[in-house]
């Protein structure tokens, strides 16, 4: 059967095929570094790379984990967090974040988000807090950092921990620091889709408190202190060295990466200003990890898309406080979570993204918000 040549080349929500061939060298170069040297488990690719992502932090120390969601884990129960504890977390985020809490045996407790950047909202952290609350968890979501200026203090005055979740903010920054500095300990993914991805599931800890660092480094490698003499009962949550090795690689060129995401972010936003609907403000530091637009009808949107061979996302279509699985959880109000989510869409943005590419976005993004303008 002939193929379809009146449709135009797809674009994807994130062409990590693109990313591989403009780096292709140097990657396969690590890889056959690592098959060569049998060197699998632990060793100098992971140790390089947690001594280099922990300085791009600003971090004391880094921590080579299997993924992110291992790695919150590991955070709360190195902190002694565990059953009749709460943790207070945004319900805008991925399951994750609350999925570490309950396998620490403590009770996640969702707050709201801020209506302009969708980063947890610091008042409704703050009502949320009780007598069992151990910990918060801010989600730098999207790739912008929660709001840590008040968000620290907040955790500060009432003895709480702050376990950063940034497995959406590799290279992020704020007024207070960096992402991987702000908090106690955070938590890094490497899924191949984020900006800094591996070739399957990965993560990395960050921290500069000594005691906690060692606590963790043990129990990521099933507690032992030699290779048979086991401290602690642990886990098996090590970093993957073949994964770890194409991190490092990629970690190089993090920051022009970041920078480009930057760009296209404002290009977007230059365009839809003058739209009925919410682009994300793009302020310096804020490393796009997804574009998030707010519009109405967003499934006409998504089919106008689909029809012009564009790719488009949802994150999240279900916020953690109406997952089955969190049912009769303890919660307040979260009207800005409730209102945002069915108007939340993300379209495609990729250091690789051409200009042309882009215009073929915005074109139908325009044509759409003007048919069906949101009311603000």
């Amino acid at each position: 059967m002939a193929s379809d040549t009146s449709r135009p080349p797809r674009i994807p929500l994130v062409d990590l095929k693109a990313q591989y061939r403009a780096i292709k060298g140097e990657i396969d170069e690590a890889v056959r570094s690592v098959i060569e040297n049998a060197a699998f488990i632990m060793g100098r690719h992971v140790t390089g790379l947690e001594e280099s992502f922990a300085a791009l932090c600003g971090a004391g120390y880094g921590i080579g984990v299997s993924s992110a969601t291992t790695g919150l884990h590991l955070v709360l129960h190195a902190m002694g967090i565990g059953p009749g504890d709460e943790v207070i977390l945004p319900s805008l985020t991925f399951i994750a974040t609350a999925e570490a809490v309950c396998h620490a045996g403590a009770a996640p407790v969702f707050a709201d988000v801020d209506p302009a950047a969708l980063t947890m909202d610091p008042d409704s952290v703050r009502r949320s807090i009780t007598d069992r609350t151990r910990a918060i968890i801010p989600v730098h979501l999207y790739g912008r950092c929660a709001n840590m200026d008040h968000l620290v203090p907040m955790a500060r005055g009432h003895g709480l921990r702050i376990v950063e979740d940034a497995a959406q903010a590799h290279g992020a920054f704020c007024s207070a620091g960096r992402a991987g500095s702000l908090g106690d300990a955070a938590v890094f993914s490497f899924y191949p889709g984020k900006n800094l991805g591996a070739f399957g599931d990965g993560g990395m800890i960050t921290t500069s408190d000594c005691d906690l660092y060692q606590r963790m480094h043990m129990l990521a490698n099933h507690g032992r202190t030699d290779k048979y003499v086991h401290e602690m009962i642990g886990y098996n949550y090590r970093l993957d060295a073949l994964q770890a090795a194409v991190v490092a690689v990629k970690l190089k060129h993090l920051t022009r990466w970041n920078g480009r995401r930057l760009e296209l972010a404002r290009r977007y936003n230059a365009h839809f200003g003058s739209l009925r609907c919410i682009a994300p403000e793009a302020p310096d530091g804020h490393v796009f990890h997804l574009y998030i637009l707010q519009v109405a009808e967003r499934d006409r949107l998504i089919e106008a898309l689909h029809e012009r061979s564009i790719d488009s996302g949802i994150h999240y279509p279900v916020p953690c406080h109406r997952q089955p699985c969190f049912r009769g959880r303890r919660t307040g109000p979260l009207p800005v979570t409730e209102s945002v989510v069915p108007r939340l869409i993300s379209l495609p943005l990729y250091p690789e993204m051409t200009g042309s590419d882009q215009d073929r976005v915005i074109d139908v993004v325009d044509t759409h918000c003007r048919r069906y303008p949101l009311e603000l």
